[in-house]
Order: structure tokens, then sequence, then C-alpha cells
């Protein structure tokens, strides 16, 4: 059997005019993951990244760990198919109209707008998001010339694949991504259903890693959402 780490991304830029890149925050968790496994001699044989900065810039800090203990760490090889869903294109197409048509998203709209304090702004807006996306999942609402959810899945099932057939026995596996490439990881492994498989993703924290192991085309989760490498509250972060 192989072992195979599924990082998602230290927290990203959330509500900023570039989301796409670490916070400072972010790159804390990511020198943290990589210090924790490389003290460990955690070593990898392969190792994997989704194309977005935030995903890129994780593996790189956390290869930083290694190089300074003069470990060897692969360079990532970047694949799209480990790309997060298009949440915020889905958002930005369905708002206004589910504003005019919804009460409660109407309602969950206006108390963002009128947020008094940058956390209360945040936890309206992932209220605001979970509700939307729910439904995009759902297949209540079609978004025309956005990748829907079931084509996403099928996206990260094809990169899991790619992975599988790539593989020796006994090797270990790192993949740097985000939430809902994980969520649909753990999907393989336990055949979920799609609304479950919604919630699973944005329950993995920031720089949190989920372990599977397989062997061909058979996945087995061994753990998910671990941080130990995170233990000051300061940095637990979900976005």
């Amino acid at each position: 059997m192989s072992r195979l780490f599924v990082v998602r991304h230290g927290q990203a830029s959330f509500m900023e005019q570039d989301y796409d890149k670490l916070s400072t925050v972010g790159e804390t968790q990511a020198h943290l993951l990589g210090d924790y496994w490389a003290h460990r001699r955690v070593l990898f044989d392969r190792v994997y990244s989704g194309p977005r900065v935030r995903q890129i810039e994780t593996a790189r800090i956390v290869g930083e760990a290694y190089t300074k203990l003069d470990l060897p760490w692969p360079d990532p090889v970047i694949m799209p198919e480990f790309d997060e869903y298009h949440g915020e294109s889905v958002m930005d197409a369905c708002l206004p109209q589910l504003v005019e048509s919804d009460p409660m998203i109407r309602e969950l709209h206006h108390a963002f707008k009128n947020s008094r304090s940058l956390n209360e702004q945040h936890k309206t807006f992932q209220r605001l998001f979970e509700v939307i996306i729910g439904k995009w999942v759902a297949q209540e609402i079609v978004v025309e010339n956005i990748e829907s959810w079931q084509e996403f899945s099928m996206r990260v099932y094809q990169g899991l694949s790619k992975i599988a057939a790539a593989d020796s026995k006994g090797q270990q596996v790192a993949i740097f991504s985000s939430g809902g490439p994980i969520g649909v990881t753990v999907q393989r492994a336990l055949e979920l259903a799609p609304q479950m498989t919604l919630r699973i993703a944005w329950m993995a924290r920031n720089c949190s890693f989920t372990e599977l192991l397989f062997s061909g085309e058979r996945f087995t989760l061994s753990g998910f959402n671990a941080f130990p490498h995170l233990d000051d509250p300061a940095v637990l972060t979900y976005r």
C-alpha cells in the first residue's frame, strides 16, 4: 500500500482584492507544517500541487523546511485536476437573481452588507456562500459556462486515477490543494453523497492534512483534517 497526504493550502487573503495569495498567517501555517514533517522525517516520493498560487506557495514553503535539513523534497508537479471548484464565479453569476427571488438569501446578503466588524463580515459571507453553493451542488441552480459540481468531482477523480496509475508500491505522495478536492477525495474513499462531500470540504482547516492509503484504484481513508502542527489557536483558521 502507498500513502497519500492531501494538504489544504494555508490561509489565503480572504476579502482582499487578490484572494489567491497566502496571508501572513497562511505562510506561518505552511512553515509549521514543513517543520513538523521534516523533523519527523516524513519523506515523500512524489509531490503534486494544484495550479493556484496559494496551493503552489504552500508546497514551496513546506519544502523549504526539508531543504534546511538537507532532506529530499521532490519538485512539485502542477496538476490542474486539483484546482478548487469555481465557487466565487458561481456566487457572482447567481447572487443578483437570488437576492431578488429568495428571501433567505436576501436577508443574508443584507446582513453581510451591513456587517459592523470584519469578523461579522466574514461570518455572514461564509453563511451566504454556503447556502448558494449548497443550492448549486444540489442542482437547484445551474450556471452556464462554469464547470458544474459534477464536472469538478469527475476532474478530481481523474487526477487521483493519474496518481494511482503512476504509483510504485510503498510510496508516499503529497498533494497540495483546497477544501473542495479534499472533500471529493474523501468522497471517493467513503462513497459519500454530494451534499455530505460539500460539508466535508468545509470542515478542512487551512494547512491541515488528510491521509489515505491507496493501491491501484482503491483509496482508504486513514485520517482526516489533522493539524498537530497548529498548536496555537491564533493559527487555526478555516478561511
